[in-house]
């Protein structure tokens, strides 16, 4: 089999070695003396991602939560990408999956926007998850009644989507996307203590449900328990440090605390992350007010109290 040393992927690809090493550090690929074909055509598609200015954080979450939910060795070279901003999605048996939100997105550009406190708040897609943990269940009639269940809610008959979510989880109780699923249909109800008790159901069945502790943190904003919103948020982060949305509720949650410069360490995760659009937009002009109050707060506290330096006699006026 044909191998390739570092000199010739530098050469072929026409990269330095700084960038070779720079996407190692990042955990983007595994360091190596010889590379394979294959290699060569995933740093071929790194080099791409990066040219169209792609965060390294966001490649390397998205491939590493690509290969927990879909059991895959090499995400980038099994699965064609599909992109949407700075997130990567993957194309996978003919849909489209965002691994670390763990659902299918049936309609890529469809988000749902809500206003709480006169604040925008990032919110979950208004299309129901349909993919499961590792994609498939252990039970063929569950796997009947989730998809019943979907194509209830794409029909708008909620009372039913309900009804079918109930029974997955009378046959499989840990079953965390129909809990997850029924957490939002509650929420969209506005039954807010029905969606919380599904959501936290979603997290104990499984503990690194990055979107169960985003949709935590959601309700828990919208019921105005903050603390446990920012704890929600903090964790779904700590899952998924790329996943943007997140660091963007947080930077809010922060900020409704008075906590501003915790709040603006988020938004600056957000832009580093999604640095385009709307969002971005309104990361960076919290940013500016928050550097700004802060610049006017050293200045307002400096002509209050001005210590003398030790040494220096203080002046008076003699008559």
């Amino acid at each position: 089999m044909t191998s390739y040393s570092r000199q010739d992927v530098q050469r072929i690809l026409q990269i330095s070695s700084r960038q070779l090493q720079g996407w190692e550090r990042a955990g983007l690929i595994n360091q190596l003396q010889t590379y394979s074909f294959q290699d060569l055509g995933q740093l071929r598609i790194l080099r791409a991602l990066r040219e169209d200015d792609v965060p390294a954080a966001s490649i390397r979450d998205s491939i590493m939560a690509m290969k927990a939910v879909a059991g895959m060795a090499n995400p980038l070279l099994e699965a064609r990408l599909v992109r949407s901003g700075t997130r990567l999605a993957f194309r996978h048996h003919g849909e489209i999956v965002d691994p670390i939100r763990r659902q299918l997105l049936f309609d890529f550009d469809k988000a749902v926007a809500e206003t709480s406190g006169g604040f925008q708040m990032r919110t979950v897609p208004s299309c129901p998850q349909v993919l499961q943990t590792d994609f498939a269940t252990n039970s063929k009639t569950v796997q009947d009644l989730f998809l019943a269940a979907v194509q209830a809610e794409e029909a708008g008959e909620k009372q039913r989507a309900i009804d079918y979510y109930h029974e997955i989880l009378q046959l499989e109780p840990d079953y965390a996307p129909a809990s997850i699923n029924l957490g939002t249909l509650h929420f969209h109800l506005r039954q807010y203590t029905k969606a919380e008790e599904y959501y936290r159901r979603a997290t104990i069945a499984d503990p690194s449900y990055v979107l169960a502790y985003f949709d935590l943190g959601n309700v828990l904003d919208e019921l105005e328990r903050m603390d446990e919103a920012i704890a929600a948020y903090r964790q779904a982060v700590a899952l998924a440090p790329g996943y943007a949305d997140a660091h963007y509720n947080l930077a809010l949650a922060y900020e409704r605390k008075g906590q501003h410069r915790s709040a603006l360490r988020h938004w600056q995760h957000y832009v580093r992350i999604d640095n385009r659009g709307p969002w971005a937009e309104h990361a960076r002009l919290q940013i500016r007010k928050l550097l700004s109050r802060e610049k006017l707060s050293i200045a307002s506290r400096a002509d209050h109290f001005v210590p003398p330096h030790k040494g220096r006699a203080l002046l008076a006026l003699v008559g």
